[in-house]
């Protein structure tokens, strides 16, 4: 008789992902160099795993550059956000180098998971994200940005205490550490993920060679795998904990101030209505321009170059959120 039970599910996905996961303990390299050209793979590119070159025209070759090295930016943010948390490390150098200026990380701590599923979860993810960091740099081929300084502290200064306080989930002279708990990583995580989806989804018209947007769809399906779980594990305990939901509400509608006057951003319902997948009436998930996601990176609804999570802004050509006050 098949064993469904917990230990022998979590077994199972252990033994499935042991790879991966030894992987993100370096995270970088030449192993993470090859998860990147897997990826492609895996979104549909060369049947041989190799990434194939695309020579489009001078014009569009730097525009596609310019959307791949913004996208870099968000992924190098996401990608310290979940190593730190399910490791207590950060990327490896050798997969943070590039042109402009290099940053450094401020904050970040390992979480100590009470959930299991939540500290699996949290893993799965880092490695996800530190692939993503790597294909791109690896696309981009020798034109990929450095990582610029990251801020996802959760001290008096933090980014996400920042971001807690504009939600008015902290108080002026509180604090919010997303590493205190599965709920406040949970939460955290929530803040992020969301921005993702809608960012890639907004910069994927810009992309003019096919092989790019083909991979940045891939990207785009894998983050929306990673938000759908976020805000399914957050709705769980919601259930159990009723004022999960308040404070998600909270960080939706702080995102919605943030990137302009356009209703952008949904809550993850109540305890007796799921909301699971923001999208409108047609089930189509939102979409936002570079500048509204620079609004919300950068915790500024002004025309600003950098703040928030990036507090000397992002590197490449693309790094001015929009003017939404």
């Amino acid at each position: 008789m098949t064993d469904f039970s917990t230990n022998a599910v979590l077994d199972a996905i252990e033994a499935r992902r042991a790879e991966r996961r030894t992987f993100l303990r370096y995270a970088g390299g030449a192993a993470a160099a090859t998860g990147g050209l897997s990826l492609l793979a895996a979104c549909g590119g060369s049947s041989t795993g190799n990434t194939p070159t695309p020579t489009p025209s001078a014009t569009s070759a730097a525009s596609d550059i310019d959307v791949l090295n913004f996208a870099l930016n968000l992924e190098y943010l996401e990608a310290q956000f979940y190593s730190y948390a399910a490791y207590g490390t950060g990327l490896a150098a050798t997969s943070t180098t590039g042109v402009g200026t290099l940053g450094t990380v401020t904050g970040g701590a390992k979480v100590t998971f009470s959930d299991d599923l939540v500290a699996q979860y949290a893993r799965e993810i880092a490695a996800d994200e530190a692939a993503h960091v790597n294909f791109l740099r690896s696309a981009l081929n020798g034109a990929q940005v450095a990582m610029p300084a990251i801020n996802i502290g959760g001290d008096a200064t933090g980014a996400f205490t920042l971001a807690a306080r504009a939600a008015g989930l902290a108080g002026p002279n509180d604090t919010f550490n997303p590493y205190a708990n599965d709920v406040n990583f949970l939460l955290a995580a929530f803040l992020l993920e969301d921005v993702g989806v809608t960012a890639y989804k907004g910069a994927s018209p810009l992309i003019n060679s096919k092989i790019y947007l083909e991979a940045a769809a891939g990207i785009l399906a894998a983050e929306a795998y990673h938000a759908g779980l976020i805000r399914s594990v957050l709705y769980r305990k919601g259930v159990d904990a009723t004022a999960i939901f308040a404070s998600a509400t909270a960080i939706s509608k702080a995102r919605d101030s943030l990137d302009g006057s356009t209703t952008l951003d949904q809550d993850i319902g109540t305890a007796s209505v799921a909301n699971i997948t923001p999208a409108d009436s047609n089930a189509i998930a939102f979409s936002r321009s570079t500048g509204q996601v620079l609004n919300i990176v950068y915790l500024n609804k002004a025309q600003v170059s950098s703040g928030g999570f990036f507090p000397s802004g992002i590197n490449g050509n693309i790094r001015t959120s929009a003017s939404n006050g």
